[in-house]
């Protein structure tokens, strides 16, 4: 009776989660379509809801809304309703990560409690003809298969948001985080279930930061909204591994040192980037108020929740299970083409590398304060301080 009851109530989170994962695709969807104009006619009387960039340095990935009509009165005012709508849409994309996180991090605590008393039945490997097998190398064989499917998907899910097929990458991401999210249903490794509770982060971030449009002068302040809805979930998942803490990078330790350590090799890092990309500045003029908040932005959301998923989170679950070699291989293959937004398969693999030698930083110092402030000055670097300087003409490429 008792499972029964539990059973009932998995398959209605189950149908919860599956609700809201749908609910945050229309969120990320309708942006696309609303930036459509081609579906109006010139001679349309009404305004129209569209995207246009939100400022002139052409920074990608991001938006504005703004009604066609600039004659529209105060029908103005829909912009900062649909904007609101959107912000809400982003604390809601948290709230459906908690959903998933709990979902899964019940099953990992059955599992942990609950073993599976034999995963591969001696029937069955007798009629495979593997009983002479050794189990310990098909063991990590088959972890490795489970562990290539979702990553070559999400690799593949990128790749159409290269290609500008925003819709279709929408899509796949999407059944991606279904599958993670019921894969309770036919995993029954605990190893393998981890490394999933890692990598369903990745199509999250992605639709939070899809779903998010721009409603400030500049794009500077959408890092806030785009990014600090990860945290609170992030930090329910840290405080899951409270008895980790030292493994995962969370300590104060040599953190003077590796805040020194960060400029060098922040402005190094950066430099290599900006050269990749030319990408635009957040901040209008290098003014100190304007470097702090840039830096406060990029090491506090930006740095530090990517570096708590794909090496805090992600790497570290990897590593234990794979070794260290191809945790930070993967770890650097995903982090690459998770930069894929900005068109040009050169930063894609620029990121990756930068992914495999933050992946080693942190290997070697288990700090995860240094690797996030290192993240946090290469962006300060390349969206502030490198654009100012080379329109200026005080360095020259």
């Amino acid at each position: 009776m008792k499972k029964r009851i539990i059973h009932k109530k998995q398959k209605k989170l189950n149908l919860l989660i599956i609700i809201s994962v749908l609910s945050l695709a229309l969120l990320t969807v309708s942006p696309a379509y609303c930036n459509d104009s081609n579906n109006f006619s010139s001679s349309q009387a009404k305004p129209v809801l569209k995207l246009i960039p939100a400022n002139n340095t052409g920074e990608p990935g991001f938006s504005k809304f703004v009604l066609s009509d600039e004659n529209s009165g105060a029908l103005q005012k829909i912009e900062q309703y649909v904007d609101l709508f959107y912000t809400f849409g982003g604390i809601g994309a948290a709230v459906l990560i908690i959903l998933m996180y709990r979902h899964m991090a019940s099953k990992e605590k059955e599992l942990i409690e609950n073993p599976p008393k034999d995963l591969y039945p001696h029937k069955i490997w007798k009629k495979l003809g593997l009983e002479e097998t050794n189990q310990e190398k098909y063991e990590i064989t088959r972890i490795r298969l489970l562990t290539a499917i979702p990553v070559v998907c999400i690799v593949l899910a990128e790749l159409l948001i290269f290609e500008g097929r925003i819709e279709l990458a929408i899509g796949m991401h999407i059944g991606i985080l279904i599958a993670f999210s019921l894969s309770n249903t036919v995993i029954k490794d605990i190893k393998v279930y981890r490394i999933y509770e890692a990598l369903m982060l990745l199509p999250i971030l992605r639709l939070v930061n899809l779903s998010m449009p721009v409603f400030f002068e500049t794009t500077l302040y959408t890092f806030v909204f785009a990014y600090g809805p990860l945290l609170i979930p992030l930090a329910i998942i840290v405080m899951h591994q409270r008895n980790s803490f030292e493994h995962i990078g969370i300590t104060s330790k040599n953190l003077l040192a590796y805040t020194i350590l960060s400029i060098p090799l922040g402005l190094l890092l950066g430099l290599g980037e900006y050269m990749t990309i030319h990408s635009g500045y957040l901040i209008p003029d290098l003014s100190i108020g304007n470097l702090l908040k840039l830096a406060f932005i990029m090491v506090f959301f930006v740095g530090l929740t990517e570096e708590l998923i794909f090496r805090s989170i992600l790497q570290t679950r990897l590593e234990d299970v794979l070794g260290i070699r191809e945790g930070l291989i993967i770890t650097g293959i995903l982090f690459g083409f998770m930069h894929s937004g900005y068109g040009t398969f050169y930063e894609v693999l620029y990121t990756g590398f930068i992914g495999i030698f933050i992946g080693f930083a942190f290997y070697k110092t288990r700090s995860l304060p240094f690797v996030a402030i290192l993240h946090g000055f290469i962006n300060v670097f390349l969206f502030g301080i490198l654009p100012h300087y080379y329109l200026n003409g005080w360095i020259g490429f």
